[in-house]
This record gives structure tokens, C-alpha cells and sequence, in this order.
């Protein structure tokens, strides 16, 4: 910092002016206070005027966004449309092959919309663009399926599986070992059991499930015992074991509900009952699977439990 002088009057001669430790702190205080002030309002001119590559970039996306905002509407609306087409579609499959309301999801669809509340709104535009063409395709597919189902109806060439009991009467508290790995009852081994056991007294009427025609009649004293299997459309084969007696013929056309016979214990049987199995090329399938239009919902979310816990078989 330059020395300050001053004239002094009285001696006629400049003298060094001195200042004090409080005058040059205020001095660089005021220096300070100025420079800051003047930073603060290069930064607010800038800001205001000029901005920054992530600004710009924002702004981009902002326009972008109320641009797409009007047509993400749209095909939200779509969608809306396609959901409540098939809540109605549900609705009538429910009613007319159920007979029971279709179920409720409510409460899935609140923990849905609470965790959408937290997304950004560009993965909420991205998801909707992701999920509308496909959602549309198979709102497509749904419809040719079901005009398939109804032409098929309509026209009586419907290929139904046999969905009836093969016993009048029967209750799910007399559902026996189903499908799958089970203990025998004579060696007291896991051994495949490929039917269902149904308990219920020897000379109870057995019926046919389904249409069809008597492919094969068997009489033994051992194995399934005497046995009727029928052939239905589809590929679908339904076979009943262990009968007392039989009133099939074979090759003769049978109608659902006909008997063929009474339940018995012939061949190797621990106990009366009727073994029962559905096949399908070659495979053999769980007939609980077919008895949900028997039965309520609460019957057959119990035969399920049973036939499943039932650790060793009839036969």
C-alpha cells in the first residue's frame, strides 16, 4: 500500500499520515464486503441469463414431457379401456362356468398405486409406452380366443375334458390319495400311484365322467382288479378300478352320468373304494384338477388339501 501525506500549516511542510490498526481492518473490511457483493451479482446476472449444459438438458426434457403428456393420456385411457374389457370377460367366465363372483384384487392394485406414486415421471412414460403395444396385442389374442371358444360352443365340436364325478353324490371328505409318489399299503414302499382313490361303500354306482366310448373291459384278481376304461374326444382317457361288478359293453357309446358298474376291492385293493384316473396322451393327470365345476370353491380348496396330504394309497 502507497504512503498518505499531508500538508501541516503550522510546520509548512508534508508530513506522513499514520493510521491506527482499526482504521486499516474497517479499510480491508470494506475492500471485503464490496468484492463479495460484486461476485454475488456476477453469479445472478449469469444465472439469469446464461445457462448451464444440465439446465438446458432439463428444459429439453421438460418440453419433450408436455408434449408427450396429451398422448400418454390417450393410450392411458386405452389401456383403462382393454383392462375393462377383460375384468368383464373375467366377470362372464366366472359367472357362467364358476357360478361365483371372480376374485377381488383390490388390495393388490392399492400397494400397486402406492409404490407408482414414488416413480419419476420419465420411467412412468417409458413404462407406458413399454407396456401398450403388448397389452394391446394380447387384448387382440384374447378376442380371437374367445370366438373361438364361442364358434367351437355354438357349433357342439368342443373338445371337453370329462369334469364330472364318476360317482353321484360324492363329497370331498371322502377323497383319498391323488397322483404322485405314494406309500403301499401292502409292501410299505413309495411306489407311483397314477389315480385317485375315492372311498366310498362297496356297491355305490359308478358313472361315466364324460362321453365316450368303452375301449377296453378287464376282469383280474390282481393289479386295479376289474377295470372299465372309456375313450373321450380330445385324447382324454378315464379309467375306474377295483370294480365289484360291470354293466359296460366294449365298443358300445356311452353318455356322461351311464353306469358302468359298482365300487368293490377286486385285484389288490387295502379297502372298497373306486380308483380313479384321467389320462392324456399318455400321460396320466390329476382328476382333482377336473372336479372344480363339482364343487364350491371352499370344497375344492379342501379336496386339493386332502388328496395332496394323503401320504399312502388304497391299492
Amino acid at each position: 500500500m502507497s504512503s498518505h501525506y499531508v500538508y501541516d500549516k503550522d510546520d509548512f511542510r508534508f508530513r506522513k499520515q499514520r493510521h491506527s490498526v482499526r482504521t486499516s481492518l474497517l479499510r480491508v473490511l470494506k475492500y471485503f464486503i464490496a468484492s463479495l457483493s460484486l461476485a454475488v451479482l456476477y453469479y445472478f446476472i449469469f444465472a439469469l441469463f446464461f445457462n448451464t449444459d444440465k439446465e438446458r438438458r432439463l428444459r429439453a426434457e421438460n418440453r419433450m414431457y408436455e408434449k408427450l403428456y396429451p398422448e400418454m393420456e390417450q393410450e392411458q385411457k386405452l389401456l383403462e379401456d382393454v383392462v375393462s374389457g377383460l375384468e368383464a370377460k373375467d366377470n362372464m367366465i366366472y359367472n357362467d362356468l364358476f357360478q361365483t363372483d371372480v376374485l377381488s384384487l383390490d388390495s393388490q392394485t392399492s400397494e400397486y398405486l402406492a409404490e407408482s406414486d414414488s416413480m419419476e415421471v420419465g420411467d412412468i412414460a417409458g413404462y407406458s409406452e413399454q407396456m401398450y403395444l403388448p397389452m394391446y396385442a394380447k387384448s387382440l389374442d384374447i378376442d380371437r380366443d374367445f370366438m373361438e371358444i364361442f364358434r367351437l360352443l355354438s357349433s357342439g365340436d368342443a373338445e371337453m375334458p370329462p369334469l364330472s364325478f364318476p360317482i353321484k353324490g360324492f363329497t370331498y371328505t371322502s377323497v383319498g390319495a391323488s397322483v404322485g409318489e405314494k406309500i403301499n399299503p401292502f409292501y410299505k414302499v413309495k411306489v407311483g400311484h397314477d389315480g385317485l382313490d375315492m372311498i366310498v361303500p362297496s356297491g355305490t354306482p359308478v358313472v361315466a365322467s364324460a362321453d365316450g366310448v368303452v375301449s377296453s373291459i378287464q376282469y383280474s384278481r390282481k393289479g386295479l382288479g376289474n377295470a372299465v376304461t372309456i375313450s373321450h374326444k380330445g385324447g382324454y382317457v378315464t379309467k375306474y378300478a377295483h370294480l365289484s361288478d360291470i354293466k359296460a359293453v366294449r365298443g358300445r357309446r356311452i353318455r356322461k352320468g351311464d353306469v358302468i358298474g359298482s365300487v368293490g376291492m377286486s385285484g389288490k385293493s387295502f379297502a372298497p373304494h373306486l380308483h380313479y384316473e384321467i389320462w392324456r396322451d399318455t400321460v396320466a393327470l390329476d382328476p382333482v384338477s377336473y372336479f372344480f365345476c363339482s364343487v364350491t370353491p371352499d370344497e375344492y380348496s379342501a379336496m386339493l388339501l386332502l388328496s395332496a396330504s394323503a401320504g399312502q394309497s388304497m391299492d
